[in-house]
């Protein structure tokens, strides 16, 4: 119990406070913002952890850090689970995310949460990559959610920005082959709604966490422009000043959009 009333805790709390309610004065709050949940592994090393308990403390974390976004009123957030290249890891560490993302689409269909506040779960990525239990799992709960209009959880999941982009290119080229399209048609809208994201709004922010300082292949297109921020911190380990810190360093850039 003493932890909960040392000194450091208590400062903590009276800094993530005040900087709570600094970035909730700003009007500038991000309305979609993209999430690279880098350094589950790492992670658990810190925590003392098997690495498959880290993918666990990562779900866990995520389930708070939406909780954040809401508060804060942010209306899209994009969360990147696991990757294309990600399925070149070991059979069985692939096997253990495949089962925790299974568990937690069935708990997010579950939670009253996303059927009270109105969350529309949506999954981008080559799903039909992913085991048949799980392709079911995303089906049901695109289903259960698809009127709901108040916020959107778009989750990445098989996910590569290559690999999208690629897809669309084939379908706008099957379009220009069958005599759809005509190429002279063919600009950045159409090819924006032949991507996974087409009717999402482009990301404002984007924060990587882990220390790792690129975006590697989330949301390539969506992200021409979105503000970039990278912090050291071991995503399971992410705290919720650490996600203010990302808010209020978007709210003090200026955004020129190339103008």
């Amino acid at each position: 119990m003493r932890g909960l009333f040392s000194p450091k805790s208590l400062v903590y709390s009276i800094y993530s406070k005040k900087l709570e309610r600094e970035v909730k004065r700003s009007n500038n709050i991000p309305h979609h913002v993209g999430l690279i949940l880098d350094g589950n592994r790492r992670g658990s090393s810190i925590l003392g952890i098997p690495k498959t308990m880290g993918y666990q403390k990562g779900a866990d974390k995520f389930e708070e850090v939406l909780g954040w976004c809401m508060e804060l009123g942010i209306r899209v957030i994009s969360v990147w689970i696991f990757s294309t290249e990600n399925f070149s890891r070991s059979s069985d560490e692939v096997h253990a995310i495949m089962e925790l993302a299974e568990r937690s689409t069935i708990k997010m269909r579950k939670d009253p949460r996303v059927h009270n506040e109105g969350i529309r779960v949506m999954f981008s990525g080559e799903t039909e990559l992913l085991p048949d239990s799980l392709q079911e799992e995303i089906r049901q709960t695109e289903e259960a959610t698809k009127d709901y209009e108040n916020y959107t959880l778009n989750i990445c999941l098989g996910y590569g920005g290559r690999a999208e982009i690629t897809n669309a290119v084939r379908k706008i080229a099957r379009a220009v082959k069958d005599g759809i399209l005509d190429v002279e048609e063919i600009d950045e809208s159409y090819i924006g709604n032949n991507l996974y994201t087409r009717d999402l709004p482009d990301p404002d922010l984007i924060i990587r966490t882990s220390g790792e300082v690129r975006l590697s292949g989330f949301l390539l297109w969506q992200g021409s422009y979105s503000e970039l921020y990278f912090t050291d911190v071991f995503w399971p380990l992410f705290r919720k000043i650490d996600f203010l810190r990302a808010i209020r360093d978007y709210q003090r850039r200026r955004r020129n959009f190339g103008k």
